[in-house]
């Protein structure tokens, strides 16, 4: 049974702004290198007009994860991640979002929404995280779920930061 993962992050700038940081190579290297974590690494980009497809590979160490993920799967546990942005359409973007974890059957997926709100722009996010494991599946979605949440908020710091910084 899958968990939902509901997330909102509100940003003074207007859509236009704050969707230009979204789809610039520049903002993933700086995030990344700000809140990606120890090791953290870029891959795949790939950048259209008004658009981006992002690959990167982030670890939390083993020593930062609870008994029962450390139980079932040692060691760091290496995440890839994609997001993707499609270009401003009506004063709104959307775009996707995945993750999956080396060596465990679950995996992080869902959609983002960025819109106006106010004089400023939002970013609302519908995901869902799933873990293919009989009686402790549900336990570790919810370590999932809340860990994912403490990483959008970190990220939604650096981003509010970053844009007020680089325009």
């Amino acid at each position: 049974m899958a968990r939902s993962i509901p997330h909102s992050a509100s940003y003074p700038q207007p859509v236009d702004q704050v969707h230009r940081a979204l789809t610039s190579e520049r903002y993933w290297r700086d995030r990344l290198a700000e809140v990606g974590g120890e090791g953290a690494e870029l891959g795949h980009v790939a950048t259209g007009e008004g658009t981006i497809d992002v690959e990167m590979a982030q670890a939390i160490p083993a020593e930062h994860l609870p008994p029962i993920v450390s139980k079932i799967r040692p060691g760091d546990l290496i995440i890839t991640r994609t997001e993707t942005w499609g270009a401003l359409d009506g004063g709104r973007a959307t775009g996707t979002f995945s993750a999956r974890v080396e060596g465990l059957p679950g995996e992080v997926t869902g959609t983002l929404t960025l819109a106006p709100a106010g004089t400023g722009a939002a970013i609302t996010l519908d995901g869902r995280v799933e873990v293919k494991l009989p009686l402790i599946g549900g336990k570790i979605e919810a370590v999932i779920a809340e860990q994912v949440v403490e990483l959008l908020d970190a990220e939604h710091g650096f981003t509010e930061g970053w844009i007020a910084a680089n325009g």
